[in-house]
């Protein structure tokens, strides 16, 4: 039987996403909680990649198989990288909307490229065998001067993508994925995953 593969999180859309892109691996994509993990995962590393590791690694300890982690957020050249790999903590009992209008305040007297930011994802996959694969992918924008747009979510109505003359919550999902930091670090990983299972099949 082919071995599914799970993946650490509990976040339902991100699942849709992944479950799309991965679908012509042919394997089974689960959750973590469904694969049996439900403890907590400490978050401690100082870069996406660390994170990313982290949360594969201790739900593989536990199930085994091939285990899938992502670690993504907003690095805001402007604020010296910040919210980077604190992005979901920031401003911790804030809605978004909050941390969003605070962020945008912090810009003020930033102009043009000095808005630059981009969204960064890195991808964590851990084989059976407990080698790891890697992949990292950016959405590159600027901080826009007021939030926009009610699709996506998070920080997506402040990432300004001049390409487009929109920010990351007014294109539709269809382009987002295509072009978004998770939607192209996933495409990377299906491709280094399908050569690295070539030998399963």
């Amino acid at each position: 039987m082919k071995e599914r593969i799970i993946f650490a999180t509990g976040n339902e859309g991100k699942l849709r996403e992944i479950r799309l892109i991965l679908a012509d691996l042919g394997r089974k994509i689960v959750t973590m909680r469904q694969a049996g993990f439900d403890g907590e995962i400490e978050e401690t590393g100082t870069t996406f990649a660390e994170n990313a590791t982290i949360k594969a690694r201790t739900v593989w300890e536990k199930t085994g198989g091939i285990v899938m982690a992502d670690d993504s957020g907003l690095v805001i050249d402007y604020l010296n990288g910040e919210p980077g790999v604190y992005s979901a903590r920031y401003l911790e009992e804030e809605p978004y909307e909050v941390k969003n209008r605070v962020l945008i305040d912090r810009m003020k007297g930033a102009v043009g490229k000095e808005r630059s930011a981009r969204f960064v994802c890195h991808i964590t996959t851990v084989l059976p065998d407990g080698s790891e694969l890697h992949a990292d992918a950016a959405m590159e924008g600027r901080i826009a001067e007021k939030p926009a747009g009610d699709g996506g979510f998070g920080y997506d109505p402040i990432l300004y993508l001049p390409e487009y003359g929109m920010t990351s919550a007014e294109i539709s999902m269809e382009e987002k994925n295509r072009i978004s930091h998770r939607g192209k670090a996933l495409e990377q990983m299906k491709e280094k995953l399908s050569r690295a299972l070539e030998g399963e099949q």
